[in-house]
This record gives structure tokens, sequence and C-alpha cells, in this order.
């Protein structure tokens, strides 16, 4: 998911910042010596000498507050998958500016390495969430094309925080690692969360029978068991695929009472409440199916499965 954020800050800024006309102008390496050297060689679109931003992921940290022992549970044939809910992590950006041209007496390249960092940080401030679909679609300036949101990134948005008021706590020590050469340098502290997903996980077969036993008070004659039944509608023409809101009907074993009539979701599956031991036919019916063949069951069925095919 780290690379993925890499990627939508790399197209955010070449997308919002119209000095970066170049895919060289914006990267992701620790600005220490090697960097420095490099500088003067980044040219922009045009392939002119160009200032450049130089974004570097300092550390993650565990957003806490965000944390939770919740799952999502998605149903895959019989089997039940649980997704534990990822963990939250805030990515620590130190974002700065740089600039090929010497220092000389009549030039001081600070003032334009202000200037980008000050656009810079407006493009972040029009955010509190980056938001993928509209930064993947962006195909301006010339050079940047429309991409697919990539697969992680669907259905998600990430938090951000801008300048956060207690600063980046090490900042001196940060720089003095940088190479015997560095010199402190003015940073955009940016702070975006994102997930660390894990993948589902088979946490068991489907119960598709509950039962349910009542009685009287020291009156073992009253008891009375009950069942909780449920099932799939399947199209046979189309192997283990669901028939999403079929009716389903429980009949007597002779096919000839109905006891109970119910609708199937939108994964085909169904209950029936409150069922007696004995024997019963289930049958199904949906546009353009029809009515599939009454299907006889036994309840509670040995198998434990009361699946209705077409």
């Amino acid at each position: 998911m780290i690379d993925h954020l890499d990627t939508l800050l790399f197209r955010l800024f070449r997308w919002k910042v119209a000095e970066l006309s170049g895919n060289s102008q914006v990267r992701f390496q620790p600005p220490d010596d090697a960097w420095r050297a490099l500088v003067p060689t980044i040219s922009d679109g045009f392939g002119n000498p160009a200032n450049s931003l130089n974004i570097y992921l300092i550390e993650l940290r565990e957003n806490r507050r965000l944390r939770t022992n919740e799952r999502d549970r998605v149903t895959v044939g019989f089997d039940v998958y649980e997704t534990p809910a990822p963990r939250r992590v805030d990515c620590h950006y130190l974002i700065s500016a740089w600039s090929p041209v010497p220092a000389t007496p009549g030039i001081d390249p600070t003032i334009d390495e202000h200037s980008l960092l000050a656009q810079a940080a407006r493009v972040v401030g029009q955010f509190d969430l980056l938001d993928p679909i509209p930064i993947c679609a962006a195909s301006r300036p010339p050079g940047l094309v429309a991409i697919p949101v990539p697969p992680p990134l669907q259905g998600e948005t990430f938090p951000l925080v801008l300048m956060p008021v207690e600063g980046f706590p090490k900042y001196a020590e940060f720089w003095g690692t940088m190479g015997d050469a560095s010199r402190w340098k003015p940073c955009i502290h940016l702070v975006v969360t994102v997930p660390l997903k894990e993948s589902p996980q088979r946490a068991g077969a489907i119960v598709t029978t509950i039962l349910t036993k009542s009685l009287q008070a020291s009156a073992p004659a009253s008891s009375e068991m009950r069942h909780h039944i449920g099932g799939q509608v399947l199209d046979a023409g189309s192997p283990r695929a669901p028939v999403p809101n079929a009716w389903v009907e429980l009949l007597d074993s002779a096919g000839a009472m109905r006891w109970q009539l119910t609708r199937a979701d939108n994964d085909g599956r169904f209950v029936f409440a409150d069922v007696f031991e004995g024997d019963y036919q289930v049958r199904a019916s949906s546009m353009p199916l029809g009515v599939s063949a009454p299907r006889p069951i036994t309840v509670p069925e040995p198998t434990g499965e009361y699946d209705v095919h077409y």
C-alpha cells in the first residue's frame, strides 16, 4: 500500500504544481550527498534545468486511535472467510524543494526553493483526504496520462495531516545523517494514514442448521425441538452460480401443502425458521429460470445441506 501512496503523491504534485512539468522533478530518495549531486542534472519536461521536490518517507507509526478488532466476513461457496480490520499506519514524509542553480552574490536560489515549497503546501492543503479516483484520472500536465485506480486503492481514501503543530521531533538529527556536506533546509511535514490490508482467512463452513429446544420446568414430556435451516439456490447450468432473489417454498413431504415461503438474498441464500423435525420438500422459483424440481429433505438433514438446484 505504501508504494501506491508514493505513486499518488507523485501524480498529485505533477498534476497540481505547474512548475513540475517533468517526471524527474519529483523524487523519493533520501536527500543525502548523492541526492545533492543529482539535483543539478534534473530537468523539466522541456529539457531545461529545473527545481525539484524531494518527498522522503522518514518514518512509519501505527495509528492506534483507529485500531479495531472488527472483522469483515464474506461467504465463498460453503465456506466463510474473515478479514481482520487493517492496521492503520501513519506515513510521515518530509518534503523539501531544491534548485539546480548555485548560489552567487547576485543569485539566491533559496527564493525559488521557497516558492516551490509554498506551491506544494498549497496543493496538499486543498485536501483532508487523498482520493485516488481524481488523482489517477488526471491527464495534465502533458506527459501525465490517466491510469486505472490500482486494485489495492479501490474504495479507499487516505486521511492526511499537513504540518502537525508538534513538528518533526528529530529534525536536526535527520539533517545530520544526510551527509557531511548537509545543510539544514525547511521541509513540509506531511502525515498520510494508510491501511495495511490482510488476506481473507477461512473461518469455517457455513452453519445451516440451528436447534432450539424448549420445555416446561419439571415437565420433560413437554420438550419441543425446532430448527432453523438454511441453504442456497444454485443454477446447475452455471456450476455453483447463485440465483439471487429467488422465492423458496418449504412443502410437506408430498409437496401438497406449503409450510413456509421465503425469499433468497442477492447471494441466493435463504433461511426457514421454527421448522419441526420431519420430512419435507423444498423448491425455488425465479425469473427467468422458472420453478425448480422439488427436493426431498429431512429436518435435520444428516448432511447439513439444504440447497436447491435448478
